[in-house]
């Protein structure tokens, strides 16, 4: 048995694995009591085994050299390192290692980001234990995990019509509504400003159709927040 510490952010124990040993699991986790809590609730399931938690995606891949493929990840989605979802989703995949969001899901863009990198799933921390398991167990399996979340991060809220943007309009939406120039937008994207400009008209007639007029690029920065192309903005402490 390989046995590697660090504190309560990176433990991991293994045996050489057979066709009937449990799947894998690794945690990326920076809030000890979330850890804890699902240590506890993969504690009693023979077929899962959480043999690897850490506060950092880097911190877990290297933990985890040397030692058998772990067969899922799971990931929250607010890291203290300031890491990107969609970074961290990309690195666990380039290790061949599937992934399963964990999360409040209180940020629509963030969840996105995730889904767009290739996440089997998402499962909110809220969820009741059976729920939880259940969807570990699946994942692990490599079986996709369908909840409502997850459809709202691959086609934005489902209480919000859908504006059917392609690419191209929700890249020049992205860069534009986060507060850049037109002419700047057609240098990033490599269109012609005449164009950007030609874009921005049919997305907000798409808005307009969908009954979320955006007339202006105040609103234009609402309906992306909303979908979930744009974060939602972070609340400055008070000094």
């Amino acid at each position: 048995m390989w046995t590697s510490t660090s504190g309560w952010e990176s433990q991991v124990t293994w045996a050489e694995g057979s066709e009937n040993a449990p799947r894998r699991i690794g945690l990326v986790e920076d809030h000890e009591s979330v850890a804890i809590g699902l240590a506890a609730m993969l504690a009693r399931e023979t077929d899962l085994d959480l043999v690897l938690t850490a506060g950092t995606v880097p911190e877990l891949l290297s933990a985890a050299d040397g030692a058998p493929k772990l067969d899922l990840v799971v990931l929250d989605l607010r890291l203290a390192d300031g890491s990107s979802p969609e970074d961290n989703v990309r690195a666990l995949r380039d290790r061949g290692i599937e992934v399963l969001v964990f999360t409040g899901a209180d940020n629509a863009f963030l969840v996105r980001s995730a889904a767009r990198a290739g996440v089997l799933g998402v499962v909110r921390k809220s969820e009741d234990v059976p729920t939880v398991v259940a969807a570990v167990r699946r994942a692990a399996s490599g079986e996709q995990v369908v909840t409502t979340d997850w459809a709202a991060a691959i086609d934005g809220d489902p209480q919000l019509s859908d504006v059917g943007l392609s690419p191209r309009q929700e890249e020049v939406l992205t860069l534009y509504a986060s507060g850049e120039k037109a002419s700047r937008v057609a240098r990033l994207t490599g269109l012609s400003e005449q164009t950007v400009n030609d874009y921005l008209g049919r997305i907000r007639q798409k808005y307009a159709d969908a009954g979320r007029p955006a007339p202006t690029k105040t609103d234009l920065y609402k309906r992306a927040v909303e979908d979930g192309w744009l974060p939602v903005p972070e609340r400055q402490p008070r000094g």
